[in-house]
């Protein structure tokens, strides 16, 4: 039974899949707006919509907690600062999942991920 066993494994060892969570995190803050599979989309919003929640109190707490996921110096200066602001009276819901249809190689469903406006 997987009684209390929250987020999914994604086939990966513990250390890869944390690997990975923090790169597409790092380039959704970076860029905005992400493709990846729906898969992934879903578990990286839990990261993604805390680490929203976080940076909008802006203190050295924060910014070290925000510093374990987001490593660098410039897309956490970005969260702290535009994201922040622009998020800072919405209760959550931070992202928006777009379907865009399956891949062409093995036909996984690819989807855009995107903070909302």
């Amino acid at each position: 039974m997987r009684h209390l066993k929250a987020g999914r494994k994604l086939g990966r060892t513990s250390a890869h899949r944390q690997a990975l969570t923090r790169n597409l995190a790092t380039a959704l803050f970076e860029h905005g707006r992400i493709e990846t599979t729906e898969v992934k989309a879903k578990e990286i919003r839990r990261w993604v919509e805390k680490l929203v929640t976080t940076a909008k109190t802006d203190d050295v707490h924060h910014r070290r907690q925000v510093s374990r996921v987001i490593a660098r110096e410039d897309v956490a200066a970005k969260l702290f600062g535009q994201y922040a602001e622009r998020f800072r009276e919405r209760p959550g819901g931070y992202t928006r999942i777009v379907a865009k249809g399956p891949r062409p190689g093995d036909g996984a469903p690819v989807v855009i991920m995107e903070l909302v406006d």
